[in-house]
């Protein structure tokens, strides 16, 4: 299939997601408790399902994998990954920094990537060779002349153990962290490829957290990679670092390795 076909089922797929979200929204929904503790919800499993009917119709022989319903192998190389919420506490608590994603590796790379707010109504597409848009326009990130200028975002210090804190916060103290964002998931890398943030470190992040968010950002001008600054794939350990301004790679790479 071409990109461009490929980039029209993405967004039949967020459309999708969204009609099946949006009605849960604040509405007193319950949270069950997933294996690992992890709250989820009567509009995931909707956002996924919706999902998941529209690839087996259309690209069956393409692979898939979700956050709630697993993996289903395919015969073309390519897989779909989906995570219909992103950010289910915010969800839970009525915030909309919530948001679905939907990614396409080939080969285990992510080539194309969509981060979607259905309830704001925002949406940035990504795609391996072109430039990131935000709903209609461009997004770019933005220019970061040093380190200490920087704003750096999270989900949370409970996402880290001791010793991945440790490395973040070494990373955190060169970075101008009086404007650290806590919470926002995946809300923070699509604000990150439109220059409203600078950097973004998290660990033990899945493959269906982070592949819709490595085209957007690169698509944006931006760079993602592990804590060692190698690329990342399939295989990759979830230790993830986005940066608006690929010129400080080598200062957060630094940063994050030198902790006492």
């Amino acid at each position: 299939m071409h990109l461009d076909e490929d980039l029209k089922l993405a967004v039949r797929l967020a459309d999708a997601a969204g009609d099946a979200i949006r009605p849960h929204f604040r509405s007193g929904l319950e949270a069950e408790r997933k294996t690992d503790a992890s709250p989820v919800t009567v509009a995931d499993k909707a956002g996924e399902e919706a999902m998941r009917r529209i690839l087996t119709a259309e690209v069956p022989r393409d692979g898939v994998i979700g956050e709630e319903f697993g993996r289903s192998e395919g015969a073309s190389g390519r897989q779909w990954v989906l995570d219909p919420i992103d950010g289910t506490v915010s969800f839970l608590a009525g915030r909309p920094i919530f948001g679905t994603l939907i990614a396409l590796l080939v080969e285990g790379w992510p080539v194309l990537g969509v981060i979607d707010q259905p309830i704001l109504g925002e949406r940035w597409i990504g795609a391996s060779g072109r430039p990131t848009t935000f709903n209609a326009g461009p997004a770019r990130t933005r220019a970061c002349r040093a380190l200490s200028d920087a704003s750096i975002a999270t989900t949370g210090p409970h996402y880290f153990d001791e010793h991945q804190g440790a490395h973040f916060m070494a990373l955190a103290a060169k970075t101008d962290h009086k404007r650290m964002v806590m919470g926002g998931d995946c809300y923070n890398y699509g604000l990150l490829a439109s220059g409203h943030i600078d950097l973004v470190c998290e660990a033990g992040l899945k493959l269906h957290d982070w592949a819709a968010l490595v085209p957007v950002v690169e698509g944006a001008g931006g760079t993602m990679c592990d804590w060692n600054g190698e690329p990342l794939h399939a295989e990759s350990d979830g230790h993830v670092l986005a940066i608006g301004d690929p010129a400080r790679l080598e200062d957060v790479i630094e940063a994050l390795a030198c902790h006492h």
